[in-house]
């Protein structure tokens, strides 16, 4: 009874890999939180939460979600908050728009319309940037026609993306009975596990472009040629991969 115990509880067990990547989930979603409260590094904390959840998912799970959060932000804080900060320039202008075509009313309803259609586009844009921002290195533009490749390429995903973020949120906002309860969730795993969520969903068009890594989920400078074999049936050479990136424009 003992041994089996122990089993059950060891590390290597599915429920010890399991436990490890709730641990995962809640160490970076803390992270997340305590990072985004001066509102202004939020994007870049986004980023680095993703960044944990890309890495976790592409080694053998265990990592510390402390120092991979810090990693992530701080690798992709620049980029990443040069965007957000811009962004929520474009929000606030949006808002004033929409506020004064509803006081307008008339012709001007279709101009807050067209408003809503932009936010749209901009949340999708948003959702699918930071992700690919985690990802790969590159400038902001080519970073945004990546997030806009990777979310036409399969529009289901993309509405399976769209609902866990969105959706969530709206039910958090409306639902005032239930609010300390959702702000409870959110503040410990939400965030987290909703980019994990996602991470797992583009994980598979990501490392089409991307190096082989070890089990932590590092970047292999130089693999050794058993491991090269193995990764040449399931992965292209790197002068395949930035062949098609190239022909893609990525």
């Amino acid at each position: 009874m003992g041994e089996m115990l122990r089993g059950f509880l060891d590390n290597d067990s599915s429920f010890g890999r399991l436990m490890t990547r709730c641990g995962i989930v809640i160490g970076a979603n803390i992270m997340f939180v305590l990072f985004s409260l001066p509102v202004v590094t939020a994007g870049a904390s986004y980023v680095a939460l993703y960044h944990v959840m890309l890495k976790t998912l592409r080694g053998d799970g265990v990592l510390n979600p402390f120092k991979q959060f810090w990693v992530g932000f701080k690798n992709n804080f620049k980029q990443a908050t040069i965007y957000w900060v811009v962004l929520l320039a474009l929000v606030v202008f949006g808002y004033v728009d929409v506020t004064f075509c509803r006081q307008m009313g008339g012709v001007w309803e279709y101009f807050m319309y067209a408003i809503y259609a932009l936010g749209i586009v901009a949340l999708i844009v948003t959702l699918m940037l930071f992700p690919t921002m985690a990802a790969f290195a590159d400038t902001i533009p080519h970073l945004m026609r990546n997030a806009v490749f990777f979310a036409v390429k399969k529009p289901f995903r993309l509405i399976v993306i769209l609902f866990f973020n969105v959706f969530p949120l709206y039910l958090t906002y409306t639902d005032a009975q239930m609010q300390p309860l959702y702000a409870f969730l959110w503040a410990t795993f939400g965030f987290g596990a909703v980019a994990l969520l996602g991470s797992v969903l583009l994980l598979p068009d990501f490392k089409v472009y991307l190096p082989p890594v070890d089990a932590c989920g590092d970047i292999i400078e130089n693999p050794e040629e058993g491991v090269a074999e193995k990764t040449e049936k399931h992965e292209k050479t790197e002068a395949e991969r930035l062949k098609e990136m190239k022909k893609l424009g990525m």
